[in-house]
């Protein structure tokens, strides 16, 4: 019997479970606290801390199968995935993992016994590699196995030597091969000819016995360990007696999904491959917390859909349909991974958008690529061509590799990197950093915050600040900041903008416009009346006022963090805020532009909340207890190890050092007045609380009415009254539009006699006047029906503009192309263009040359014919 893809993971996982080894699930494809990985690449990341010695477990030995994603940074083979037998973006990485426990003699019984018991590898058909000075490995593997001496090979490089870096642990390896048969071309590893596909790689035990020095010196570790690593789909292939890993079952029925979806019956096709593989790397990133950017995991992201979406417009899809397969692949995969279940339809939504997007402008480009290919002069497209493809289309580059090669072309790789980095230039200029003014100073003193509870209070003066230095006094119309050692004011953290106020002293005031901390002292800024000192004491008093709006909206803000991911899902989180006295702005993850019905259900959730007016309560807790009640942290926030909790009612409770109502229902009113992307996957809602509520809801209903009174109707039949004065308006435009154009082809038909023959050619070059651009191409077209063999060039010129278009019939665009004709009259008028052979469209800015620029046309034609 065949053992299915899911059975083989299951049986190995259950093997190891039997000799005593802890089953591990996958960690994440987002690496935790480890910064030099762009994804989880192998299944030992997640132990990484157990090999230093600077994580103990209740375990020793652990068996788990990991899922994986080589597509960004060192392991970035993407161009090679669905056109070879065993590249993937993603895979999945079954391994044994001893820490301190067994060594060499158990790991390689372990999995020769496995292999040849367990699975029923026939022994003839396997062969292993040692590192060229592993005596000890060798001698196992002959002596203690049974291996013969002719299949096994001593190698002398790094493939088998493994080590976590330039330093620490590390070790020799000996790698087990599977012989696929003399009908397959390759060598055994060593050999000129070890790149080919007969002998291939199935397992990889690494013995880290070392731990190498900076000097180069190699010291024995205390504790020798164990990491193995089995690809899943190179043994599952071995096993079902395929030779391609996407000939296994989870492929095949992946492949046939791909096949419906988009419409194909040829499953050899590699477009199916690519997609395929795809939607497994896209369906796991995005389950693991990634979602579609411009930078980083993001892109990798963005770049693996946009390629497999391009590839089933390739195979002749007709509609959206990458997040169709998404389904298929819960069926595979789903039962060992339930996380896949559990986000099914957020990963739907965020592929389909994400496909919707790029969809939009995937023809366009492909449009302009294609042309660009059939014009080429040589075999490489420029590099602008390919940052511009990037930055107008979307197209990563390796996107535009990938139909360039396909077309035996090859793109200019230095050439678009040269153009990126002049953008980041570009960017970097037009940015403009200013001096931190909190950055030059240092203050050693501390202020202890009492604004939770009150609003005013006495304080100590214990530095003065006046032009960016230490001073003993300020003087009636200083700037400065003063510090006390105790304070009622806030100072802006967490998004909370810092207190407003005034600080009294026996001979003055100092008018506080703002409030900020400087290391652990608050910083009043502002400007004072009188004169103050060092030392003094002061009455501090806040606007309370403006303190009792900020507590509105921060109070707000955290209602509508709970109704955001209650109505658009969990995958939303805080991504920055701004609270002020008259409004509030929330930054929040999410995918896609947040409906008008959406945003009525979360401004109504708000409210409802508003209305129930749970008692507020904070609570100081240690930080993992927080966590642990479900308490959620701030974006960007950094906690110390006593952390307060707000919680309102059941609905919201988070991480928070700010101020707020007592009651939810102090809160008033709560009014969305604007909701819009500032970023990708980012998404921003601007909201008014209270008083500044009630008058945004009162100026909308005067908006209406005054609207209504110029319409001549009342507020009920407002939006029929527009709708009527639309429909009228649009039946203007097309009787006006209509008439010009009905002027415009009887200024082209009368030009029609104006054609002259150039070596039996007709060619009309003619500039038209009062002509919108819009309308030169129905001209053009009907020109081109009526003068039988030949070109037509038409021109319009206006305010430092000017407007081209070159028109072919189809029998003589293998000997005059409109794209190289709109190009040379296009150069003479300060413009490009391009387009079809047969047709081809430009601007310029040099109106005053446009005549002369039509004249030339006659010679540059003869020359052609």
């Amino acid at each position: 019997m065949t053992l299915s893809t899911a059975d083989i993971r299951q049986r190995f996982i259950d093997y190891f479970k039997g000799h005593g080894h802890q089953p591990v699930a996958s960690s994440s494809l987002v690496p935790a606290d480890d910064p030099t990985l762009l994804f989880t690449n192998a299944g030992m990341n997640q132990f990484k801390d157990l090999f230093l010695g600077a994580e103990t477990r209740s375990y020793t030995r652990a068996v788990s199968s990991q899922r994986c994603v080589r597509a960004g940074g060192k392991h970035n083979d993407l161009e090679n995935v669905g056109y070879t037998a065993r590249h993937h973006t993603f895979f999945e990485m079954m391994g044994n993992f001893s820490f301190g426990d067994y060594f060499k003699t158990e790991a390689i019984e372990f999995a020769w016994n496995f292999l040849t018991k367990e699975v029923g590898l026939p022994k003839e058909k396997l062969l292993v590699t040692v590192y060229q000075e592993d005596d000890e490995a060798f001698d196992i593997w002959e002596n203690h196995i049974g291996v013969p001496k002719d299949k096994i090979i001593r190698i002398n490089t790094s493939d088998n030597f493994w080590s976590m870096g330039d330093t620490g642990p590390c070790g020799p390896c000996s790698e087990i091969f599977y012989d696929h048969g003399e009908h397959i071309w390759g060598g055994p590893p060593g050999t000129p000819e070890e790149d080919g596909d007969r002998f291939i790689e199935i397992w990889n035990l690494v013995f880290m016995q070392f731990n190498k020095q900076q000097d180069g010196t190699m010291e024995p570790l205390p504790k020798p360990s164990i990491d193995t690593g089995m690809g899943l789909e190179r043994i599952s292939a071995i096993l079902q007696g395929v030779h391609s890993n996407y000939e296994i079952d989870l492929f095949q029925n992946l492949i046939k999904a791909a096949a419906q979806t988009v419409g194909t019956t040829d499953l050899q096709d590699k477009s199916l491959r690519v997609i395929a593989d795809h939607i497994r790397s896209c369906s796991f990133l995005i389950s693991d917390g990634v979602m579609p950017g411009n930078e980083g995991r993001g892109y990798v992201l963005r770049r693996i859909i946009r390629r497999a979406v391009r590839h089933g417009y390739k195979l002749g899809a007709k509609d959206i349909f990458f997040h169709k397969l998404v389904a298929a692949l819960c069926n595979e995969m789903g039962e060992f991974y339930p996380e896949l279940n559990d986000q099914r339809p957020v990963i739907e939504k965020v592929l389909r958008v994400e496909e919707e997007q790029f969809s939009k402008t995937l023809s366009r480009g492909m449009a302009m690529l294609n042309d660009v290919l059939e014009n080429l002069d040589g075999d490489t497209v420029p590099g602008e061509v390919v940052f511009k493809l990037y930055d107008t289309y979307g197209f990563p580059a390796d996107l535009t590799g990938d139909v360039a090669r396909e077309h035996d072309y090859k793109i200019d790789e230095a050439g678009f990197e040269a153009a990126m980095q002049q953008q980041r230039q570009r960017a970097q200029q037009a940015s403009n950093f200013g001096m931190n003014y909190n950055d030059q100073l240092r203050i050693d003193k501390q202020t202890a915050f009492t604004g939770y509870d009150q609003i005013e209070g006495e304080a100590n003066i214990v530095e003065l600040i006046r032009d960016n230095a230490f001073c003993d006094s300020l003087n009636d119309g200083d700037e400065g900041i003063i510090v006390l050692d105790s304070t009622p004011f806030y100072a802006e953290a967490g998004g909370q903008i810092g207190d407003k106020g005034v600080l009294q002293v026996a001979n003055g005031e100092f008018q506080v416009t703002d409030t900020k901390k400087m290391g652990n002292a608050f910083a009043h800024f502002g400007k004072v009346v009188g004169s103050i000192s060092k030392g003094e004491k002061a009455t501090a008093k806040i606007d309370d006022a403006s303190r009792e709006a900020i507590k509105k909206n921060h109070s707000a803000t955290h209602l509508l963090h709970a109704a955001l991911r209650e109505i658009l899902g969990e995958h939303v989180n805080q991504k920055g805020s701004l609270v002020q006295a008259d409004r509030m702005r929330f930054d929040f993850s999410h995918f896609e532009a947040v409906t008008q019905a959406q945003l009525d259900q979360i401004e109504r959730r708000v409210n409802e909340e508003i209305r129930a007016n749970h008692s507020l309560t904070t609570q100081l807790m240690d930080l993992d207890e927080a966590k642990e009640s479900g308490a959620m942290a701030l974006f960007g926030e950094k906690y110390d190890e006593k952390v307060r909790v707000v919680s309102m009612g059941p609905f919201s409770i988070e991480l928070c050092g700010g101020t707020h109502v007592n009651r939810t229902g102090d809160i008033g009113l709560f009014k969305i007045v604007a909701e819009g992307g500032i970023a990708s996957g980012v998404r921003r809602i601007e909201a008014v609380t209270g008083a500044v509520a009630l008058d945004t809801v009162q100026q909308l209903q005067e908006l209406i009415a005054s609207a209504a009174g110029l319409l001549k109707t009342d507020a009920s039949n407002l939006i029929d009254r527009i709708g009527q004065l639309q429909s009228h308006g649009k039946e203007l435009e097309k009787a006006l539009a209509a008439a010009k154009q009905k002027l415009a082809s009887q200024q082209g038909s009368d030009m029609l006699g104006q054609a002259v023959d150039v070596n039996g050619v007709k060619l009309l070059s003619a500039k038209l006047d009062g002509v919108e651009p819009k309308a030169l191409r129905g001209i053009m077209d009907d020109l081109k029906n009526r003068i039988g063999e030949g070109v037509v060039v038409l021109g319009v010129a206006g305010d430092n503009k000017v407007n081209l278009i070159v028109g072919v019939t189809k029998g003589l665009t293998d000997k005059v192309k409109a794209g190289e004709l709109v190009n040379y009259i296009a150069s003479q008028v300060g413009g490009k263009g391009g387009g079809r052979p047969d047709m081809a469209q430009a601007g310029g800015d040099q109106p005053e040359n446009l005549g002369a620029a039509l004249e030339s046309v006659n010679a540059w034609l003869s020359d052609k014919l």
